[in-house]
């Protein structure tokens, strides 16, 4: 395939893929919302924005300053990729009404642990993890890779987790 079409067509698929997903989490945060859910971590919450953003713009950028060329290991790339959105998409649908991008709590709600839950503390992070570095790679835009893994992994352990487990603690 022409590098040119695929950096185009996975640009395409992480919008579809971006706006899907918010537009779940918007209607989940009303219903959770309408049912007394309790928002924790909200500051942060933009600084994760910020850093999709530069790393959907940083990809592309890169690829496309080197000149737009598939890596030699795609395979690897697209596999680790695919058991990514797997295990992303079925975090999803074991949160169901209750996933969303925000820290939002339903009061009395215990924590799910059905799905990947029974096995992983924040199976959905873990996926995404591998998304942030995977989809650079896959067209060699290693710096971005770099870049995006360390600072989500700085917000995660640093700020994000903590919030979670603290507002998750009856």
């Amino acid at each position: 395939m022409d590098p040119h079409v695929a950096l185009a067509l996975a640009a395409a698929a992480v919008v579809v893929q971006r706006v899907a997903e918010l537009r779940l989490a918007r209607r989940n945060e009303r219903w959770a919302r309408s049912r007394g859910a309790v928002e924790h971590g909200a500051a942060h919450y933009a600084a994760f924005f910020v850093l999709h953003a530069g790393w959907f713009a940083g990809w592309l950028l890169e690829a496309g300053l080197r000149g737009p060329a598939v890596a030699a290991g795609w395979p690897v790339w697209l596999s680790l990729l695919a058991a990514a959105e797997a295990l992303r998409y079925w975090a999803i649908a074991s949160l169901g009404q209750r996933w969303n991008t925000r820290i939002l709590v339903l009061p009395g709600e215990p924590p799910v642990r059905r799905g990947p839950y029974r096995y992983l503390r924040h199976p959905n992070y873990l996926a995404v993890a591998v998304e942030l570095a995977v989809v650079p790679l896959l067209f060699d835009a290693w710096i971005t890779a770099l870049a995006a893994s360390l600072l989500n992994a700085a917000l995660l352990v640093g700020v994000r987790i903590p919030a979670e487990e603290r507002a998750l603690r009856p």
